[in-house]
């Protein structure tokens, strides 16, 4: 039987593990799928060591950049974003991918219109350079927000209504609102928000966030993250099956 796995910190909740078992049954695919939920990322070598019949791992919140210094490839589109959802294990081989700029490119393109030019990116992690990356390749411009302003960066604070009215799609990166903390939210001016906005929340759990419930009460279109999730997670089953 063929393993497959998530590796990430406090990931009981997880949507890979409910989804790839599915699939696995629906589908009659003799794998199983394991959440390798890691204190420490230097414990990825044990797990390394200790699965048999391991080929492939997605990787998730907060390892998605840390895992790149334990690969000994990576395909070019993970080298430019620099971070890693994606491992396939070829023989003795750790080669990384990144499938969620994928997943979201797919799952957003649907939804923009002529006037979504401009985009804020809520948070600086492994996700935020995936989104920066998808980002890059529509033509669409963006800034990140964080919660200190730096280079090509803004902070919470700097979030005029002039700036919001100017970045029409908001996307959140930050686990901030995610379950069971649902009632959070990122400090973003939700009172500047039109009907111009596309707000998109990575988060899953809850299905809408107070982000997105505060959003759609302004006008705002929303979208949570599932389906990027799937997106993504059949791209990946796909690099493991090729």
């Amino acid at each position: 039987m063929k393993t497959f796995g998530l590796l990430g910190k406090n990931i009981s909740y997880s949507f890979s593990r409910t989804y790839f078992s599915k699939k696995f049954k629906k589908e009659n695919i003799d794998a199983e799928y394991l959440n390798f939920d890691l204190q420490n990322i230097n414990q990825f070598r044990d797990v390394i060591k200790e699965t048999p019949n391991l080929q492939g791992l997605n990787v998730t919140i907060p390892y998605k950049e840390e895992i790149i210094n334990f690969l000994d490839d990576l395909a070019p589109e993970a080298e430019e974003i620099g971070a890693v959802n994606t491992i396939k294990i070829n023989g003795n081989k750790l080669i990384g991918y990144n499938t969620d700029y994928i997943g979201f490119s797919e799952s957003i393109k649907p939804l923009l219109k002529p006037h979504h030019k401009k985009a804020l990116i809520l948070g600086t992690g492994g996700a935020s350079k995936a989104i920066a990356y998808a980002f890059k390749k529509m033509g669409i411009a963006y800034k990140f927000v964080s919660r200190t302003s730096g280079e090509l960066k803004l902070s919470y604070q700097d979030l005029s209504q002039e700036i919001v009215n100017d970045h029409n799609i908001i996307i959140n990166t930050t686990p901030v609102g995610t379950f069971p903390n649902v009632e959070k939210y990122p400090k973003f001016p939700i009172e500047h928000l039109t009907n111009k906005h596309l707000v998109y929340d990575l988060i899953y759990n809850p299905e809408t966030t107070q982000l997105l419930v505060l959003a759609k009460e302004q006008g705002a279109k929303i979208k949570n993250g599932l389906e990027m999730l799937e997106l993504q997670a059949e791209s990946a089953w796909r690099i493991w099956n090729k």
